[in-house]
């Protein structure tokens, strides 16, 4: 990575950067699906201060912008200027309207909900499932269930999963209607925030937000200049979640996630998937990002992105000779995907090594390097920044 000289804003770049987030900010808190606790903030070091760069940081698939404020605040205590939008739609409730989201066009949704409204096996799972709390999602013999029943009473579901499972497919815009761009175009909105602001700019992203951090990268190489993804969402983990996820997405079928009170259509992650396979993995994406550095996280214990996508994302993009950089965390260091906070648990697992993955993330944004050896320690780098424990 060519890392340019530390920057000093001057208090006009500054007030016009904040004037700008400010008015967005503005505009969600008079939206009356405003979603609380899911406003965009930033930190922003005094004017006349030299600053290391800027980081845009992107949360998860359901999470909000303080899902990484941990790490937002490490990298602002050293030196960089933080910047944590939503992703598309986060900042606000009723995902059915306001999230991005994939929709069978109504000239087939309508007699395909007709046929599931008058199933009487599908509608007690549907209402069970609804009115059970602790049901975040089905289960794999669910789905498998569920899928089975689904091709059984409209067996033209098979032709037309087909159009979405491959990215390029021209029947895709014949079945469907789709807001996933939407993920890719508000991050560009948020970026132009940003505009007045010098130096250097990064992304950072987790999941769904790994995905937008490097959409939003291959966007704009003229302006970020290095990306860091934990666990991108390029791709749903598993061939049978993802078939289910592309099958029962345009019904309304509703799951939970990092907000148990927030309950989304199944549709909303088949657009997260949609825009991390048709827009990230594109091949115009791939070379644009070719010459942006990128250092991708991965865990073995992974239950949402699919892995092996993200290790071929990882050489079609050039891999490490183009300054590229992986780590992939083994099983036995029981890291699960939402591997950014050490207060979060999924699977009944948190990242102990979260001290070492900033000071990694730091010494990336700041240098290019990584030093894989340090992220697999429990005990931090004493050359580098010490991360403040909970």
């Amino acid at each position: 990575m060519n890392i340019a000289a530390e920057t000093i804003p001057t208090l006009e770049q500054i007030n016009q950067t904040k004037s700008a987030i400010d008015a967005h900010i503005q505009s969600l808190n008079q939206n009356p699906d405003r979603r609380d606790g899911a406003l965009p903030y930033y930190l922003f070091h005094e004017p006349g201060r030299p600053i290391r760069g800027t980081v845009m940081i992107f949360h998860g698939f359901s999470a909000k912008p303080h899902q990484m404020w941990r790490l937002a605040d490490y990298l602002f205590q050293n030196g960089f200027n933080v910047y944590q939008p939503s992703i598309a739609g986060h900042a606000l409730i009723n995902p059915a309207k306001n999230w991005c989201q994939v929709d069978l066009k109504p000239e087939y949704a309508e007699p395909l909900k007709a046929k599931v409204q008058q199933d009487p096996v599908l509608q007690t799972f549907i209402r069970n499932f609804a009115n059970n709390p602790a049901a975040t999602k089905p289960g794999f013999m669910q789905r498998m269930s569920l899928m089975a029943r689904l091709v059984m009473i409209e067996p033209q579901l098979l032709d037309i999963v087909k159009s979405m499972e491959m990215s390029d497919d021209p029947d895709f815009d014949r079945y469907f209607i789709s807001s996933h761009l939407r993920y890719l175009t508000e991050a560009q909105a948020r970026l132009t925030e940003l505009d007045a602001m010098p130096g250097n700019l990064y992304t950072v992203g987790l999941s769904v937000g790994g995905a937008v951090a490097l959409g939003l990268a291959a966007s704009r190489p003229d302006r970020i200049r290095g990306v860091v993804a934990y666990a991108p969402l390029l791709k749903i983990y598993g061939e049978e979640r993802r078939r289910y996820v592309n099958l029962a997405g345009p019904l309304d079928i509703s799951e939970s996630g990092w907000d148990p009170n927030l309950r989304f259509p199944i549709g909303c992650l088949t657009a997260a998937d949609r825009f991390g396979s048709s827009v990230v993995l594109s091949d115009e994406s791939v070379r644009s990002l070719f010459n942006i550095p990128s250092f991708l996280v991965l865990t073995e214990n992974e239950d949402a992105a699919d892995i092996d996508t993200t290790v071929d994302f990882y050489q079609r993009i050039g891999g490490e000779g183009e300054g590229h950089r992986f780590f992939l965390y083994p099983k036995e260091d029981l890291v699960p995907h939402p591997m950014v906070d050490p207060t979060e648990v999924s699977q009944n697992m948190s990242n102990r090594f979260w001290q070492s993955l900033y000071q990694e993330t730091f010494r990336f944004l700041s240098s290019g390097r990584v030093n894989t050896s340090n992220l697999g320690n429990i005990e931090q780098d004493l050359n580098l920044p010490i991360v403040p424990s909970v």
